[in-house]
């Protein structure tokens, strides 16, 4: 069936009637959008959405600036590690040499002190006066460089012995007057102190009458100009 159109504007009222008006919708807008609820609402959601936009960027901007700063923290430590080990080794090797020189010298000081003792003791020995005995009477003392190593060792403080050498003589003489000249001779010897009598008795020696006594005395340390070092020469045959 064939239908024909005798009134040509009626078609054109028809679909302009049945299309969208967007003067109607802008109008509705308009009109919902002079509501302030709604504007400040929509205001807010604005703000909030570029808000988080930038918190998301800044965030992300830190987090990767971090991320390098961390790697550089880890290759540095890891560079300073080695570093430290190195520096902790080398102070270990220095404390050990140190500790090694300070028994060296400690021995080097005192190994003079029993020939100086004994000299001086020979020069002070008035006649008719003879030894029987010379021998130490005080702990023997602990180097100084062995002291701070077996401090070390336990972790406390050094405490080098302060303990004088003590040492006693016992001898025999004919004459009481003899005994007194050799306390007084002693007394004047840079490296003897505290010469004191501990014991004086007669006594029958090959049928004779003689005095026998002991002296306590210590050592003591000279000043550095009193002794005189030379060196040792040794021909070679």
């Amino acid at each position: 069936m064939i239908e024909i159109n005798l009134l040509p504007g009626a078609a054109r009222n028809r679909k302009a009637g049945s299309g969208v008006s967007f003067k109607a919708i802008a109008a509705g807008v308009a009109a919902k959008v002079k509501d302030p609820y709604l504007l400040t609402a929509v205001a807010s959601v604005i703000v909030a959405v570029a808000s988080v936009g930038i918190l998301h960027m800044t965030q992300t901007t830190t987090a990767d600036d971090l991320g390098v700063r961390e790697t550089e923290a880890l290759r540095d430590s890891t560079r300073y590690a080695m570093i430290l080990k190195d520096r902790r080794r080398a102070e270990a090797k220095r404390d050990s040499v140190v500790k090694q020189l300070a028994i060296i010298r400690s021995i080097d000081d005192d190994r003079y002190v029993w020939p100086h003792l004994l000299d001086e003791v020979s020069r002070s020995l008035p006649p008719y006066t003879w030894l029987k005995s010379m021998a130490q009477t005080s702990a023997v003392s602990t180097p100084a460089g062995v002291a701070d190593a077996d401090s070390a060792k336990k972790n406390k403080d050094p405490e080098p012995s302060q303990e004088p050498l003590r040492f006693r003589v016992v001898g025999n003489t004919v004459d009481i007057q003899a005994l007194t000249r050799f306390m007084k001779l002693l007394e004047t010897s840079p490296f003897v102190q505290n010469v004191q009598l501990a014991k004086s008795e007669l006594v029958i020696l090959d049928g004779k009458e003689v005095t026998e006594f002991q002296l306590d005395a210590e050592y003591e340390r000279p000043d550095r100009s009193v002794i005189t070092t030379a060196p040792v020469s040794l021909s070679v045959r």
